[in-house]
C-alpha cells in the first residue's frame, strides 16, 4: 500500500516527503482554504516538492465546469489528478476528462456502487470515505473491503484510494485489506511514526552508553 499525505500545507508537505516513503498527495477546497493561499499556486509548489500523483477537487456542480476547472488544473503539472464527486455530473466529467486524457480521482464515495460506476466511467482513484461512513453507523472498512473484492474480480484498473482516516489502525486495516493507497492527515502520519517502546528503548541505549563509556 502507497502512502499519500491528505493536506495543502506545504510544511507539513515537505517534511512528510522528506522521510522518503512518501507517493503522493491529496488536497481538496476545505483543506486549500485553511491555507489561505491562491489555490492553483499551492497546487504547483505541491508539484515542486512531491514525485506522486496530487489531487486537486473541482468545485463547479455542473459538467461543463468541472471539464474546465480540470482543464486548469491539469495545466499546472503533469502530474496533476482531478478529484472529481461521484454525482451524475461527476461521472459525465470523468469520463469527457478520460477521452481527454486527463487522469481523474472520484472522490465523496461511499458504496462500492458508487466506485464501480466510476471506476467504469474511467476514473484512474476511487477514493471511499472510510472514517465518514463510519461516522453514521455503517462499516467503512467493510466498503473498503467490498471494493477492492470486485475490483479484484473485474481486473479493473482502477486503483483505490482509502481516504478519511481517522487513526492509525485505519491505515493498518487498509494495507490489510489491499487498499492500494491509503491518504492521510499529516497528524495520523506522526502518530504512525511514533511508539512508546522506540522511545524507551533509545532511552536505554543512551543510558547504557552513559554508563559504559
Amino acid at each position: 500500500m502507497r502512502i499519500f499525505i491528505d493536506s495543502a500545507n506545504i510544511k507539513e508537505i515537505r517534511e512528510i516527503n522528506d522521510m522518503g516513503f512518501l507517493a503522493g498527495v491529496t488536497t481538496n477546497p476545505t483543506l486549500v482554504a485553511r491555507e489561505k493561499r491562491d489555490y492553483f499556486k499551492v497546487v504547483k509548489e505541491i508539484c515542486e516538492i512531491v514525485d506522486g500523483p496530487v489531487s486537486a477537487e473541482v468545485i463547479s456542480a455542473e459538467v461543463e465546469g468541472m471539464v474546465i476547472e480540470a482543464e486548469r488544473l491539469a495545466e499546472i503539472h503533469p502530474n496533476v489528478v482531478i478529484k472529481i464527486p461521484v454525482t451524475e455530473p461527476g461521472l459525465q466529467a470523468i469520463n469527457i476528462l478520460k477521452q481527454k486524457g486527463i487522469s481523474s480521482n472520484a472522490t465523496l464515495v461511499f458504496s462500492a456502487n458508487q466506485a464501480l460506476l466510476a471506476a467504469r466511467a474511467g476514473a484512474a482513484y476511487v477514493s471511499p470515505f472510510i472514517g465518514r461512513i463510519d461516522d453514521i453507523g455503517n462499516d467503512g472498512l467493510a466498503v473498503l473491503s467490498d471494493i477492492i473484492e470486485i475490483f479484484d474480480q473485474y481486473m479493473i484498473d482502477s486503483e483505490v484510494i482509502a481516504a478519511s482516516i481517522r487513526h492509525p489502525m485505519h491505515a493498518v486495516a487498509a494495507a490489510k485489506i489491499g487498499s492500494h493507497i491509503a491518504t492521510i492527515p499529516y497528524s495520523i502520519i506522526k502518530q504512525m511514526i511514533k511508539h512508546p517502546l522506540t522511545d524507551v528503548g533509545i532511552e536505554k541505549f543512551l543510558h547504557d552508553w552513559r554508563q559504559a563509556f
